[in-house]
Formats: C-alpha cells, structure tokens, sequence
C-alpha cells in the first residue's frame, strides 16, 4: 500500500488536466521528490483511494510511468518504484542534452518576433535572479526558458520526449549538491549566448550552445563526471 501523506490531496477534475494526467503528475513529482523511493511497492488500488478517484485514472498514470522507466511490473510483486542508477541519469542526461539541442536548432529556424522578445525579457529576470542569488526564481526562469525553446521548436514529439527525460534531470539534481552561487554566473553567460544564437537564426550555433549547456549543468549538479582532457 502507498502512503497517503506524500501524495497530497486528492485530486479533482479541473478545466486543464485530467484525473490520469493529474494523477501522472503527482505520482512522478513522489519519485523525483524521493518519497516514493526506488523498491516500494504501489498499489492501483491504494493510489485510487489516496487520490479519492477511480481505478482506471490511475491505471493511465501507471502505464505512462512504466513507459518512462520508472516504475516496473515484476512477476509476483506487482508494480514497483524503478531503481534509476548514476550510470543510467548519465545516459539519460546525454540524450536530453542531445534533444535539447535539436529543439534549440528548431527554434532558431522558426521563432518570431514575439518569440524573441519574450526570450529578452526572460534573459532580465534571470541576470536580476542572479546577481541576487535567488536559486527559486532562476530555477522557475530556467524551466521557462527551455518550455519557451519547446514551444517554439513546435514538434510534438520531441516535447514529449523531453519532458519525460526532464523528469531523470531533476531526480539527479535531487540527488546531487547542486549549483554553487559561483556557478550562476555562468549559467546566465550561457542562456545569452544561446539567444544570441537564436537572434541570428544560426540553427547550428543554438544546437551547439544548447547542448554545452546542458551537459555542463549535468556535470555541475554531479549527474556526469567532469570530461577529461587528452594528453598530446
């Protein structure tokens, strides 16, 4: 049986979500977050009492999860949280960096005026967000410059994609010491340079700058180790 209190509430139908998506979100948020850790055993039928819905909701949000690597069905044991080691977020960590590249060379190619200036300002709260040290507003900027890339990248199943390996990038900065002030900096560095590149419609240059970042975030929050360098 799954306990209650990490989940929350009960879940409600609302204009925007589902029952399953809502249920999806909540359940992934308990496994990211560590209260649903690698090994414990969910039960459908306890999810649906603790979310006050039905079976078949929680049923959805399962086999998605199951889909995405994080839970499994063994034989006699039913469904489990999946155990996600360091090698595997690495790998998954490359192929987002990978992903988040495209969608940033698809970005570069199809974004708008409007597209642009939003990216500006965006840019604003993030140097604001940095020079105070202010880790809750960069991480809130940050997940909104890459759902602007997303959405400006306009392919369906490269956000969907995306999405679901982002969820692997916050298991690992949950594990992980994380950014130190001394990175912000940097950071912020980055995000410039990759609108930069996205200003002057050079798919190539966005790619390659949006993917550095990623893997050098990756090797920040200890997710991939540090590349080493070759000797001549």
């Amino acid at each position: 049986m799954v306990d209650r209190a990490p989940l929350g509430m009960a879940l409600a139908e609302d204009e925007t979500l589902s029952l399953g998506e809502q249920a999806f979100r909540r359940l992934r948020a308990a496994i990211v977050q560590g209260a649903l850790p690698a090994g414990r055993k969910i039960s459908e039928r306890g999810l649906a009492a603790s979310f006050g819905i039905s079976a078949q909701p929680v049923r959805e949000a399962l086999r998605r999860l199951e889909a995405d690597g994080m839970v499994v069905t063994l034989p006699r044991s039913g469904t489990v949280v999946a155990e996600v080691g360091p090698g595997q977020l690495g790998e998954l960590g490359r192929i987002r960096a990978a992903l988040e590249g495209v969608a940033a060379a698809l970005a570069a190619e199809r974004l708008d005026a409007a597209g642009l200036a939003r990216f500006g300002a965006l840019l604003h709260r993030m140097a604001d967000g940095t020079a105070a040290r202010d880790s809750a507003a960069l991480d809130a900027a940050n997940e909104e410059f890459h759902a602007l890339i997303h959405q400006a990248a306009g392919n369906a199943f490269l956000t969907r994609s995306l999405s679901s390996l982002r969820a692997y990038d916050h298991l690992g900065q949950h594990r992980a010491v994380g950014s130190t002030p001394r990175d912000l900096p940097k950071a912020l560095a980055e995000h410039k340079g990759i609108v930069a590149a996205l200003k002057r419609r050079d798919a190539a240059l966005a790619e390659a700058r949006m993917r550095a970042h990623v893997l050098r975030s990756l090797v920040t929050n200890g997710v991939l180790a540090a590349p080493t360098r070759k000797s001549r």
